[in-house]
């Protein structure tokens, strides 16, 4: 697998919207599988899983994260950053195991005006990956109702200087965990 092939599938997902069902495994002829969608106005975040033992040999796998920025009608991309997988990534856990409703794995921030004249004035990207427990249906971030895919990996993003709280709901609408990820961010 190559970048291109990724880039190439990020903006396929950007278009058509993740498939119905969450991955199962390997399809297709990818080393990849892709994971959570968040769009936001002009911007968005696409996560995926990489697969062990593709062509770049026997790596762990291991969850990346994209951002985009929608400019005269086309995605383009910022940015992206990922990190090793857990053991069974696509193995949905209770609140128990996680310790917690919401478990925060990655997250990253990039620039989304990075040809402007002066170096002030710079409009940030960011985003988070998730995993939800298996008691989660649903993130509220802001008025934005975003659906938990069956494997519980999730990606929020966001444009504005202070990450929205995302409150992890149940199958009843209530509120499980609200998740602030402003002091992760700062120190990023």
């Amino acid at each position: 697998m190559n970048d291109n092939e990724v880039y190439a599938e990020c903006l396929r997902l950007l278009q058509d919207g993740l498939p119905e069902a969450g991955p199962a495994g390997a399809d297709g002829g990818l080393d990849f599988l892709p994971l959570g969608l968040d769009v936001d106005g002009d911007i968005a975040v696409v996560t995926f899983l990489r697969l062990p033992g593709t062509v770049h040999g026997n790596v762990p796998p291991f969850i990346e994260g994209w951002t985009f920025h929608r400019r005269d009608g086309e995605w383009m991309e910022l940015g992206g950053g990922g990190g090793c997988a857990v053991d069974e990534p696509l193995a949905r856990r209770s609140a128990a195991e996680l310790g917690g409703h919401l478990q925060r794995y990655g997250w990253g921030r990039t620039v989304r005006n990075a040809n402007r004249l002066l170096p002030w004035g710079a409009k940030w990207v960011s985003q988070v990956r998730l995993r939800a427990a298996a008691e989660v249906t649903h993130l509220r971030v802001g008025k934005r109702l975003l659906p938990v895919p069956p494997h519980g990996h999730t990606a929020v993003v966001w444009g504005a200087r202070r990450a929205p709280a995302i409150e992890a709901l149940g199958a009843d609408g209530s509120v499980l965990e609200t998740l602030s990820v402003d002091g992760v961010l700062a120190r990023a």
